[in-house]
């Protein structure tokens, strides 16, 4: 039975039936906590700008960039199970949990995990629906789910599929190229937003860029490029035929999240690659909207941002259920790597951590790497845990 506002009965679940008894009649929600700065090294100053027309201006993401915005949640049950969540927004996020959220969600069953979702996203719609709340939501979400493989003695991908993948292939982002084929990967992404498209011979640098990559990793490994939505449609149509004999699986986000006609026609006109998008788009409502209108061809849902394991289950069961192929954004992380390897459209997971500075937190959410492919952790919840006394010294915002 469903009440007026779209809320999911306790025990049902849409497209998803988790063990009948998985948690207690009494248990109930009694704690979320967070934490922004996980990965303090990579904090940023407030930047100084050349001149008041500094393009900068436009690409400075603060204290909101995908890592130093990470957060950490912690839920807690009064039957004593524990969840850990990867979320987004920083200490503004945060703050949503504490001053709404957690709110919302105190004294609440702990699960099925998308009847508490249903909740979050129904009580912060009138000022959500898309970024920060929905980052925090993401949070809060996989800390549930992690409570949900606990309660059951199973990990989350084995809830979620009964075949789940024990190993997944993974693609490494970044300039390590080098070091990322002595790992063993087999599948390269390669950032070219830093490259301004007004900058003199900007074309020639990215070809540049993207035939030495070719040439290093050979002519069968797949390899990818990221602009960061840098890009306007023109200069992405000529870039994509410029780049042609260099075989690319995709080009990510060349526009803007928004531009889905832009979007639309890059689908229509690019030949020989596909266009990828999604990262910065939120819940199954945002993906409808990009996937009705044709503008994706490799859906990138980030399961830290775009509303968590649950709404990464609805996007890939109703908005392009076997249709589309998914790379889900930060993939290879634990959390992104138990949807992957449950998920029959997911293509690849992308690397999380490997290259990177991050400390204990950022090594308690990595799997294990061997040639190539990312090891599906089979602990049970999302197999991580932490130390107290390093979420003690953790900053709120």
């Amino acid at each position: 039975m469903k009440s007026n506002i779209g809320l999911t009965t306790r025990r049902s679940l849409i497209g998803m039936a988790l063990p009948a008894g998985l948690f207690g009649a009494k248990d109930r929600i009694v704690e979320t906590t967070a934490w922004s700065g996980l990965f303090a090294n990579r904090a940023e100053a407030r930047p100084k700008f050349k001149s008041p027309e500094d393009p900068a201006r436009a690409r400075s993401f603060g204290s909101f960039a995908q890592l130093t915005g990470a957060i950490l949640v912690r839920v807690r049950t009064d039957s004593g199970l524990t969840g850990y969540g990867l979320g987004g927004g920083g200490g503004a996020a945060v703050y949503l949990i504490e001053k709404h959220l957690s709110a919302v969600i105190d004294g609440a069953y702990p699960g099925p995990p998308e009847q508490v979702w249903d909740l979050m996203f129904n009580a912060s719609s009138f000022y959500g629906r898309r970024g920060l709340p929905v980052m925090a939501i993401s949070g809060i979400d996989l800390a549930l789910w992690d409570i949900a493989g606990k309660a059951g003695g199973k990990p989350v991908s084995a809830l979620l599929s009964a075949a789940p993948r024990k190993r997944c292939p993974a693609y490494y982002t970044g300039f390590k190229i080098d070091w990322a084929l002595e790992q063993g990967f087999t599948g390269f992404k390669l950032p070219v937003s830093d490259v301004p498209i007004t900058a003199p011979g900007a074309m020639k640098q990215i070809e540049t860029r993207v035939a030495e990559a070719r040439e290093k990793i050979g002519p069968r490994a797949l390899l990818m490029i990221d602009a960061l939505c840098n890009w306007n449609v023109p200069f992405t149509l000529e870039m994509a035929r410029r780049l042609a004999p260099y075989k690319l699986r995709w080009i990510e986000e060349p526009l803007m999240p928004d531009d889905y006609d832009g979007y639309a026609k890059l689908c229509r006109e690019v030949r020989g690659t596909s266009i990828s998008s999604g990262e910065h788009e939120y819940t199954q409502y945002g993906y409808r909207e990009l996937v009705g209108r044709k503008a994706v061809q490799v859906l990138q849902p980030d399961i830290s941002w775009s509303g968590g394991l649950t709404a990464l289950k609805r996007i890939a069961e109703e908005c392009a259920p076997g249709k589309l192929p998914l790379a889900p954004h930060r993939g290879g992380s634990k959390y992104g790597l138990q949807f992957v390897a449950a998920t029959p459209s997911c293509i690849l997971a992308e690397s999380f951590g490997y290259g990177e500075s991050g400390g204990p937190l950022m090594e308690a959410m990595t799997p294990k790497l061997e040639k190539g492919e990312l090891l599906v952790p089979d602990k049970p919840g999302f197999g991580v845990e932490f130390d107290d006394s390093i979420l003690a010294k953790l900053p709120k915002y």
